[in-house]
């Protein structure tokens, strides 16, 4: 006698849609006995789905790695790899299918631990057909929802990530405006900062260093000097010689721009290394931290030689003249070893020696910001 739960002759098939979802609709039916295969093949063909079909798990992980479904109908006890080894293999390697579990009435605690596990539901034996229609829409819409819910998350997560990149990028452009504005008070500082990050830029890419961290040894560069917002204006526009105090107080500035950005540039380590450490020394007598040699990070001694170049080369109250590119340059080599990285001071020698200082990389500081040009 023909056992009607499973004829599928005269079951009537769920209304296709677009041709897209018919495309999409594929699955695949793991069970050991053919009978009940077969029949649950006929039923999800006549909704519409193209079927692959096979008898253990170790079979369905073979036509997976080769055919893309949605939806898996497995047997709990099979031969060779069983239904709750399958679904931990397809939840590791394949997570957006939506799997079934299909059990005998005994086997319904363990089918309850497949669900734990990340089937979408499972179904008893003997089963009727229009229950399995049921269980399959509810499984496939619990998975459009999981799909979208992803995709959703992902699309606010970009939207926040993108708004937060931009208040980034106006803050810290607000910030260079105050340091600019400070160097607009200080005539034989001004320009000096984005001089620093041109000269980074250079020495950077002489040594061979990766774009994106060229451009974060860029912006270090341009807000090496931050800081010095908090330091007394007649001690920054001293026209004699620092006292001692004066001394550790404007040298208070690496400390103090490092606090200021730490917030912002959570994403540019190297930059704020650049901010904190660009007056250490290789010797170890530098600040804020007495590092030496290689402790002192790389882009810190980089901005360190192109800092003190560039100041060689500016007017000075304390100086009678700016020196040359060439003699700044000596003095550079005559301090390497001590005060700085031989390797940085010979790379920004190799660059003079081309003429690059002449024609300087020039960025925005928005651009620096967010990685751009």
């Amino acid at each position: 006698m023909r056992d009607h739960r499973y004829d599928v002759s005269s079951s009537p098939a769920i209304t296709k849609s677009n041709g897209d979802e018919r495309h999409e609709r594929r699955c695949l039916v793991v069970d050991d006995e053919p009978r009940l295969r077969q029949a649950l093949v006929r039923l999800m063909q006549l909704d519409g789905f193209t079927c692959f079909e096979c008898g253990s798990g170790v079979e369905a992980l073979d036509i997976l790695s080769r055919e893309p479904v949605i939806l898996i109908l497995s047997d709990l006890r099979m031969p060779k790899m069983d239904g709750a080894m399958l679904l931990r293999e397809v939840r590791e390697r394949y997570p957006d299918i939506a799997v079934i579990m299909i059990t005998a009435v005994a086997e319904v605690e363990v089918a309850v631990e497949c669900l734990g596990r990340g089937a979408m539901d499972y179904i008893s034996k003997p089963f009727v057909l229009e229950e399995v229609r049921a269980r399959v829409k509810q499984a496939l819409e619990r998975r459009r929802l999981v799909l979208e819910n992803r995709q959703y998350h992902h699309s606010l997560e970009e939207r926040v990530r993108a708004q937060s990149r931009r208040l980034e990028e106006l803050f810290i452009a607000g910030i260079q405006s105050l340091a600019d504005a400070l160097e607009l008070k200080d005539a034989y500082t001004r320009g000096h900062s984005v001089r620093v990050s041109q000269l980074s830029g250079l020495i950077a890419r002489e040594l061979g260093i990766d774009g994106d961290t060229v451009r974060q040894v860029e912006l270090g560069g341009h807000l090496h000097d931050i800081g010095k917002i908090g330091v007394r204006e007649d001690v920054l526009n001293k026209p004699g010689k620092l006292t001692a105090e004066e001394y550790a107080h404007i040298m208070t500035h690496p400390v103090l721009g490092w606090r200021i950005l730490l917030p912002l540039l959570s994403d540019s380590p190297v930059s704020l290394n650049v901010v904190r450490s660009h007056h250490e020394r290789i010797d170890g007598r530098g600040v804020p931290d007495g590092l030496s040699g290689d402790s002192i990070p790389r882009e810190a001694r980089i901005a360190c030689v192109a800092d003190a170049f560039d100041a060689m080369m500016s007017g000075r109250p304390y100086r009678t003249a700016p020196l040359t590119l060439e003699q700044a340059a000596e003095e550079l080599r005559r301090h390497a070893g001590t005060q700085f990285d031989p390797q940085v001071v010979d790379a920004l020698v190799a660059v003079v020696r081309r003429g690059d200082i002449a024609a300087p990389v020039r960025h925005s500081i928005a651009e620096l910001a967010v990685g751009k040009g």
